[in-house]
């Protein structure tokens, strides 16, 4: 007898109706405030279609999210969380964290085996955004008509230009595939289709309502308006024309078709962007008020509050996550990385219950390996056994790649130093995921560098990484602030290290190198000379390095300890016996937009002088800010700084502009140049600071004791 009443309202005959919701990038957001006023007009809706941030905001509706908590998570969304892909870089392989020192800035391009260059498919691969999808949706393979409101997304086929309408399947796939941006978001491949987003076909798909027996449709568009000529001034202006240009073609065709049933809300949002997720709630006024305009319309569709009730009781039967164990965790078809490897990074096992923000991070820690275009699941049911299917997309233009970048180091008084490098990196050459490393500097520096580092075990817990190496530098050596002489430096060395990973935190090597050293001094000052025009080397090294900062351009958290060892050795073949030991370490809090740092660093030797060409060097933009790069040099140094800084602008995708300044104090002993001071040094440094798509850069001036100042210009890191 309880079921009679729902059965009662079940056979009230009314139109069904079908809501339609148009892409619009972030602008889509305004459908939930549409669906809001819907919900306090009682609309029922007995169907839902929807394209690109449509199929989002309509698969959340469908699978029974309420307007409370979709409004809650539109709160907590950002260009960052959608579409920033590189894992939090707590959860990146130490390899990749030491990446981040380096110039280069470029896009990563694949080098074929014919010698063709290939490039990825899109700016971000879509894996955080998939991480949100799957956050809002019913996870599982499932029909959409079993869902509380029957759903339909709409997709664009690469290939054939077709629309792709979906009927079943993996929510979170299904979204992600019809919001594939052509240019942001790389394509995604379902059911053997590559597919981008659905707008280029369909973006405000009212025939597909028809098809699913829609009566009534109300129809939301938030299409993005077309630009005026004088907005047209760049690539990306003419580029988003063009695709607004077939999207409004295809839109004009929905609209024509509509009735004089149906409801059309147009919200007016005027030149609010389509990239901006950073504001997504403030469109929801903007949408709840369109929807008001036409209240005659949507109050003739209401039904009374016992019948809107129980058809609410079906809306709240969202499908619950299914997080039973798995019997088995299988990888997908991998051409060249291990899937025992990539099995070895999960926390998620067979046996334990499903976590989803484990598995997620399990999905982030395999995308941060740089192995991958794309990582992905699915559950699988297989003669009663339910298996986990990682899907691991191996970049497409791998496993040869190529990247290059700019440095920039300028003191305004002469001191200008350009560098460009490149990095040429090869992936998985074996099973145990060897990888050859080869970088090529050109400038202040000229350095070439080969190693081949090998795993020793399917974790990479441990390796052996042989390597050469070529260097050629000058250092101008000063007598206070004038240069009194030149070192030039040419090394030629190999070593082999063997060492230990610790994945996330850090890495311990352990090495022997031997070369040869051609010092010479350009500029004669004989009680500094080098000594002899070659000098062989041999040493045995020690490095350990712990880094736990959540960035390196501007950390707001973490920590970062470095410590070597050089004992260059007789029984190696030096010429020169001695021990020299570095220790550097960086702490750094944030507290809103003010973030502190803390800097150490000390070196010196053990036993034996160093010789004239291995002194320790320092002096520069937060360096002892005030001097000239490379201005001090001496056997030992000790030198602590605080550091503040403050973010003003806020940038998507990149950092943002900072302000700060640094407090340092700093002492040089025994310096190479006799009559230099080494006396404790106090010194410090404001600056402004920007990341942009060519690295960090920083404009900062530098004062220090006995009136040393400069100004300095740095693209790349200073310190």
């Amino acid at each position: 007898m309880a079921d009679e009443p729902v059965r009662a309202a079940e056979k009230v005959k009314r139109p069904k109706i079908g809501l339609v919701l148009s892409g619009g990038g972030a602008r889509g957001a305004a459908h939930v405030g549409v669906i809001k006023v819907l919900e306090e007009y009682r609309v029922p809706i007995d169907c839902i279609v929807g394209t690109s941030m449509g199929s989002l905001v309509g698969a959340a509706y469908a699978s029974g999210t309420s307007v409370a908590d979709m409004e809650k998570l539109l709160s907590e969304l950002s260009t960052n969380t959608l579409f920033q892909d590189a894992p939090p870089r707590d959860e990146l392989q130490i390899r990749r964290k030491q990446e981040d020192r380096s110039l280069l800035f470029s896009p990563e391009v694949g080098i074929g085996s014919i010698g063709g260059a290939m490039l990825p498919q899109g700016i971000v691969s879509g894996v955080q955004l998939e991480s949100v999808l799957r956050e809002i949706s019913a996870p599982g393979y499932r029909d959409f008509d079993q869902l509380p409101i029957p759903y339909r997304a709409v997709a664009t086929n690469l290939e054939t230009g077709q629309a792709v309408i979906f009927d079943k399947g993996v929510l979170a796939d299904v979204m992600r595939a019809s919001m594939s941006v052509p240019v942001a978001i790389a394509p995604t491949e379902v059911d053997g289709q590559l597919l981008v987003d659905g707008m280029l076909v369909n973006n405000l798909p009212v025939d597909v309502a028809r098809t699913m027996g829609a009566d009534i449709i109300i129809a939301v568009n938030v299409g993005t308006p077309l630009l005026k000529r004088e907005e047209l001034g760049s690539l990306l202006g003419v580029a988003g024309q063009m695709l607004s240009i077939l999207t409004e073609q295809n839109v004009q065709a929905a609209l024509a078709s509509l009735k004089s049933t149906d409801i059309l809300i147009s919200p007016e949002l005027g030149d609010f962007s389509t990239s901006d997720f950073d504001h997504l709630t403030s469109t929801l006024p903007i949408g709840e008020a369109a929807a008001r305009k036409v209240a005659d319309q949507l109050s003739s569709l209401s039904l009374s509050s016992e019948q809107y009730a129980l058809y609410r009781q079906n809306l709240s039967s969202m499908t619950v996550q299914d997080l039973r164990p798995v019997d088995k965790i299988q990888i997908g078809n991998l051409k060249h990385a291990n899937p025992e490897f990539v099995q070895s990074l999960m926390q998620t096992q067979p046996g334990k219950t499903i976590e989803q923000d484990e598995l997620d991070k399990d999905l982030r820690k395999i995308y941060g390996t740089d192995d991958f275009e794309h990582v992905s699941y699915h559950i699988l049911e297989d003669q009663e056994k339910r298996i986990l299917v990682v899907d691991a997309v191996e970049k497409s233009w791998g496993p040869n790649y190529f990247r290059s970048g700019l440095g920039l180091d300028s003191d305004f008084q002469g001191n200008d130093n350009f560098t460009i490098q490149g990095r040429f990196r090869r992936t998985w050459i074996n099973s145990l995921g060897a990888e050859w490393l080869s970088d090529l500097q050109i400038g202040h520096i000229d350095r070439f560098a080969s190693e081949f580092y090998q795993p020793l075990d399917k974790q990479h817990r441990y390796f052996v990484a042989p390597g050469v190496e070529f260097k050629q530098n000058s250092n101008d050596l000063y007598f206070n602030d004038d240069i009194i002489a030149r070192y030039d430096m040419v090394k030629y060395r190999a070593g082999v290290d063997v060492g230990r990973d610790f994945w996330g935190y850090g890495q311990l090597r352990l090495g022997v190198k031997a070369g040869l050293l051609e010092p010479s001094l350009t500029i004669r000052t004989p009680d500094l000379s080098p000594g002899d025009a070659s000098i062989s080397e041999g040493a045995f090294t020690a490095s350990l390095l712990l880094d736990k900062l959540d960035s390196v351009t501007f950390p707001q958290a973490g920590w970062l300890v470095n410590a070597t060892l050089y004992n260059s050795n007789s029984s190696l073949g030096a010429d020169d016996t001695y021990t020299k030991w570095d220790l550097r370490g960086t702490y750094v809090r944030t507290f809103g937009k003010n973030t502190f740092s803390f800097t150490g660093v000390a070196n010196g030797n053990m036993d034996g002088t160093l010789p004239n060409y291995d002194q320790n060097q320092w002096g520069g933009f937060l360096r002892q800010s005030g001097y000239r790069t490379g201005q001090l040099l001496g056997e030992s140094l000790t030198f602590g700084s605080l550091m503040y800084y403050n973010k003003l602008v806020d940038y998507q995708l990149f950092d943002g502009v900072y302000a700060g300044f640094s407090l340092e104090l700093g002492k040089m002993n025994n310096p190479l140049v006799q009559g230099n001071s080494d006396d404790l040094i106090q010194s410090t440094a404001v600056f402004l600071a920007t990341d942009s798509p060519v690295g960090p850069v920083y404009l900062g001036y530098g004062l220090a004791d006995e009136g040393y100042d400069s100004f300095y210009l740095f693209l790349g890191l200073p310190y």
